[in-house]
């Protein structure tokens, strides 16, 4: 699949193999960006929690399409950052990810 943008506005994140399904990797872009891969899919939120800041790209343990933030048990959608329960209330920053000839990438500028 061919990225919709030039991959000079993207960030590389990582070679495909490099993550395996139910992992996670934390880019230091934009802030801190987390990287999931659930099914071959990959998907992208900003890496703190929002409910108190916390790596969720180190530090959280992902479970299906659910990240958990291992410090106060908050749990976000990755596919979304929608938080799924207490004490997070406010959503994660997603980011649109692409895939292309092997290679992963986030798209810094949207949501």
């Amino acid at each position: 699949m061919a990225p919709e943008t030039s991959t000079e506005a993207l960030i590389f994140a990582c070679n495909e193999q490099d993550l395996a399904d139910g992992e996670t990797l934390r880019l230091d872009a934009d802030g801190g960006i987390a990287v999931y891969r659930v099914d071959g899919e990959f998907y992208a939120t900003s890496d703190s929690c929002s409910h108190e800041k916390w790596s969720l790209g180190e530090e959280g343990e992902l479970e299906g399409h659910e990240v958990l933030c291992t410090l106060h048990m908050a749990r976000f959608d990755v596919r979304t950052g929608a938080p799924l329960c207490f004490p997070a209330v406010l959503a994660l920053k997603k980011y649109r990810t692409v895939v292309t000839d092997g290679r992963v990438y986030i798209a810094p500028n949207e949501d």
